[in-house]
């Protein structure tokens, strides 16, 4: 068929096409109204790319779209013999979604399969995936289709996909999008035309004004309508499309005999068209094969193979809306008679539930069933459907509850938080909070905490955790009660939660309980209440069952590096990432690179910081992960005030201070300030930078956080310093010393001795300097003791004993260069030069070519350990040549020729800031 007025969309859909051709990789999603030519212009582009490529496409149904994977297994039915050829946990989890095996499939693991698997068929030739009525794909397979569109940039596989809706408003918000209109008069005059050749032109011009542009209307309504058409598309001002379309399409229907009506109303009902299905469906209502033939001539349903379908899918919804609910529930019990319960049980059971007339268990517990083989295999949002109908079927009001909840837990897995919330207050209204605490395992006080207000997740957290009849999941409530306090900014809520936690180890014994008084000694934040950990607890065995068992009260990585932890802590949290990584366990991988990114900047891996924390939050924001999402966030604005880059700071501070203060996660909000306080005291502006950091000690602020605000107190007292109110300095050296005093950690303890010297006469300041610097474990923290040695050399220039002074600056400056941190270099430099130093220096923001990003670093790490192409794809969820192109980046970048070289790299090296070398002009004091 001819497209009329399309040539803005057919070249759109071309260069998509040309551009897999030439081995570049794009999507495009064409959105408009039902009936608007999406169908053609996709069935045009399939053309267009030809034999040359392969090509796989799916069509979403209404039917389908509660059944998890139904559209992907449509998609790669025709390549299902490849899936044996990829990586065994991809393949896996790829069988399992199929039903192939009873495998899960985790959703990020799965996503990476079938790009890899595209990859894989580009090797031979392009490949083109084309997705009609993508709005009713079901849920896991949109998800998971969305995922692979915004990877293919570097491979020859070109993505169409057509739905009603704005992309925006869902999973294709990320995707290239272009709205396909009605059409001009002139085209729509054109195609009205060729579509009814023997209708006047007076019919044409009433057709063209009233069908809006839409081609279905314009080849539906002169066929349709005849002759009294013309007095009906006269009458009046032209009008939407959808009713006059519906209207026509009543038209055509109404005429036909009850046993083509009912054909038509099977073929509506069970839109996967299996014609073996629909007739044997018809037979059990006395539709013969007379009917469907004329069904078919009447050209509203087509034929294609043994698939029976009706054109278009407004048809199928005027058949089936104006069918009456008898005849619908007819349909839906001849069809569930027609399919088997072993091949196809679920979709049985819904058309048993469209059938059912009244509550009825037997259809529940299919569904329920259903629900399960779907969960089971990664469908959570098909899982949820099933027991939401499910439950309405329950004659018991105690099964509907215990259905309710168990969907509730399916939504939340799907990601549907606001779902999993209506569930869980419909379950409440039937029964009591207590009954859905248990059933649900204490679902709404994890929400709340993850998602939301954090005193409430408290609360509802220590309520559930004496109703969860499990006592590991009762001790994992517990220990989410603890971190909720913690997160709120509340050491009372914090204690009450450790104190109930000790209760109910006494009461109901679990494994590993003889951890919980080291755990409880590292959650304390005021001095005096418990003994210290000891370091014999804080290696080896312990930690290893920390980071499986006990990963709730292990501490949060601010509150173990505010103890001094960050050595053991690192050393756990890195075998946990490369143990998972094995095992490609991307969720909890997430949460691990959350808070390993913190560790790393401390420690001065100031790179594989980066690394990690745009990784994480790059898979937090996919899973809509708020809370973790802003931990990575915050990590990159810590990294970004220390090298400089205020604008950095600023937009991340807004975006987690925009998601964190309305639910009152306080532990995020106080990071945004601190690093806003930073960044403006770095910049000189001191006034500004003490603003921002007394917040994080003011009662009753947003910002206002006990671990924060020791983690802060150096930066704090400068800035007050710097500002001239050293009055506001003193509490805070105050509150360092206490921690020092309580956690002897060597951080806060050379802390202390630096705002003793800071605050110090001249004559006392010099000892408390060399206090600091001399502390056993200070220099461990690269950037904390290049800062000691800056300010001491800062002293010991205003005192006028330059060469001292040079000594420390250089220092300073070296290891400052080295990680990157340009403001305090160049404050460094500056008094060098003030001493008679003549440092070289680069022009600030100025890049060097050779810098690895984030993701060449990932990539270019994971290959010196040995990792093939494909290997490093699963685990960083892209496809194996984009691995390929990174690696084609890095070689130069580096000086390397061949992946052997890689293992002999000092990463930090090759992914750190420009370097300045700093030389000292050997002039004598003059004083």
């Amino acid at each position: 068929m001819d497209l009329f007025g399309r040539q803005l969309e057919q070249a759109a859909m071309s260069r998509v096409v040309a551009g897999a051709m030439s081995g570049q990789g794009a999507a495009l999603v064409l959105w408009g109204d039902p009936g608007i030519g999406k169908t053609a212009l996709l069935e045009h582009a399939t053309d267009v790319a030809g034999p040359g490529f392969t090509i796989l496409t799916c069509r979403g149904t209404r039917l389908e779209s509660g059944l998890a994977f139904a559209g992907l297994h449509q998609l790669l039915w025709p390549v299902v013999d490849r899936i044996d050829t990829l990586p065994l946990p991809q393949a896996r989890a790829l069988k399992g979604a199929l039903g192939h095996s009873g495998d899960q499939a985790d959703r990020f693991l799965l996503g990476a399969a079938v790009l890899t698997l595209l990859s894989d068929l580009a090797e031979v030739r392009p490949v083109l995936v084309v997705v009609d009525d993508g709005q009713w794909l079901d849920e896991p397979t949109a998800q998971r289709m969305s995922f692979v569109t915004r990877r293919v940039q570097a491979e020859p596989v070109a993505v169409l996909v057509a739905v009603h809706e704005d992309p925006a408003l869902g999973d294709w918000e990320l995707v290239p999008s272009l709205e396909v209109r009605g059409l001009d008069d002139s085209a729509a005059r054109l195609l009205a035309s060729s579509a009814a050749r023997d209708v006047d032109d007076v019919l044409i011009e009433h057709t063209v004004r009233v069908a809006g542009g839409n081609p279905l209307a314009l080849q539906e309504l002169p066929r349709t309508l005849g002759e009294t058409g013309a007095a009906l598309l006269s009458q009046g001002d032209p009008v939407a499309v959808g009713p006059r379309l519906r209207r026509a399409f009543r038209a055509r229907i109404d005429p036909l005999g009850s046993a083509i009506r009912t054909a038509l109303l099977l073929a509506a009902a069970d839109d996967r068209g299996e014609g073996a299905v629909l007739r044997r469906a018809g037979a059990v209502l006395g539709v013969e094969a007379e009917a469907w033939e004329l069904a078919l001539r009447s050209g509203l349903l087509t034929a294609r193979g043994d698939r029976l379908r009706l054109r278009h899918s407004l048809i199928r919804a005027v058949v089936y809306e104006e069918a009456t609910l008898a005849d619908r529930q007819a349909v839906h019990r001849a069809l569930a008679e027609s399919l088997t319960a072993d091949a196809t049980g679920e979709l049985r059971a819904w058309h048993l539930a469209a059938a059912a007339e009244k509550a009825d268990e037997q259809v529940a517990l299919l569904l329920e069933r259903s629900a399960e083989r779907a969960w089971g295999r990664g469908g959570c949002a098909a899982a949820v459907r099933a027991l939401r109908r499910a439950a309405a079927l329950s004659p018991e009001n105690g099964d509907a509850v215990r259905r309710l909840c168990r969907g509730a837990a399916a939504a939340w897995d799907a990601g549907q938080v606001a779902t999993a919330r209506e569930l869980l207050r419909a379950s409440e209204k039937m029964s009591s909070e207590a009954a859905v605490a248990r059933l649900s395992g204490g679902l709404r006080g994890v929400i709340e905490f993850a998602r939301g207000d954090q005193e409430r997740a408290h609360g509802f957290l220590l309520l559930d955790m004496r109703e969860v009849p499990d006592p590991a999941k009762a001790l994992d409530l517990g220990c989410l009660a603890v971190r909720a306090g913690w997160a709120a900014g509340r050491p009372e809520l914090q204690a009450e939660a450790l104190r109930q936690v000790g209760e109910l180890a006494r009461r109901r014994p679990f494994p590993d309980a003889d951890l919980l008084p080291v755990l409880r000694a590292w959650w304390t934040t005021e001095p005096g209440e418990d003994a210290k950990p000891g370091p014999a607890v804080l290696t080896g065995d312990v930690l290893a069952r920390l980071s499986s068992s006990l990963l709730r009260l292990h501490p949060p990585t601010p509150l173990g590096v505010a103890w001094g932890l960050e050595q053991p802590l690192s050393v756990a949290l890195r075998n946990k990432i490369a143990k998972v990584r094995r095992t490609e366990e991307v969720g909890v991988l997430t949460l691990a690179l959350a808070q390993s990114a913190t560790l790393d900047i401390v420690l001065g891996r100031w790179s594989e910081a980066t690394a990690n924390a745009t990784e994480g939050m790059r898979v937090a924001e996919e899973i809509g992960a708020d809370h973790l999402a802003s931990q990575c966030r915050n990590c990159l604005a810590l990294l970004a005030a220390m090298r400089g880059d205020e604008e950095t700071v600023a937009a991340a501070a807004a975006r987690t201070l925009e998601l964190s203060v309305p639910r009152e996660v306080r532990a995020l909000s106080a990071a945004a300030h601190w690093y806003l306080g930073m960044s403006a005291l770095f910049a000189g502006r001191a006034d500004e930078a003490l603003e921002r950091l007394l917040r994080l000690t003011e009662p009753g602020h947003d910002a206002a956080h006990p671990t924060f605000a020791v983690l802060a107190v150096l930066d704090t007292v400068e800035a007050a310093l710097r500002a001239g109110r050293p009055e506001a300095a003193e509490p805070q050296t105050q509150l360092l010393r206490r921690w020092a005093d309580h956690t002897e950690a060597a951080w806060a303890v050379s802390g202390a001795h630096l705002a003793r010297a800071l605050l110090a006469d001249a004559s006392d300041a010099e000892k408390w300097f060399q206090f600091a610097l001399e502390v056993p474990g200070a220099s461990s923290r690269p950037f904390s003791f290049a800062r000691t040695r800056l300010l001491y050399g800062e002293w010991l220039r205003r005192a006028r004993r330059r060469s001292e002074a040079r000594v420390q600056l250089a220092e300073a400056a070296e290891a400052f260069q080295r990680l990157g941190a340009t403001p305090l270099l160049e404050r460094a430099q500056a008094e060098q030069e003030l001493t008679g130093a003549h440092p070289h220096r680069s022009a600030r923001g100025s890049e060097r070519q050779d810098v690895l990003t984030p993701q060449e670093l990932r990539v270019a790490r994971l290959a010196g350990e040995g990792l093939t192409n494909r290997e490093i794809a699963a685990q960083l969820l892209i496809s194996p040549r984009t691995v390929g192109h990174h690696l084609s980046n890095v070689f130069p970048k580096l000086g390397i020729i061949s992946r052997s070289d890689l293992a002999k790299v000092d990463f930090d090296g090759a992914a750190g800031a420009p370097t300045d070398t700093v030389t000292d002009s050997g002039s004598r004091d003059s004083s």
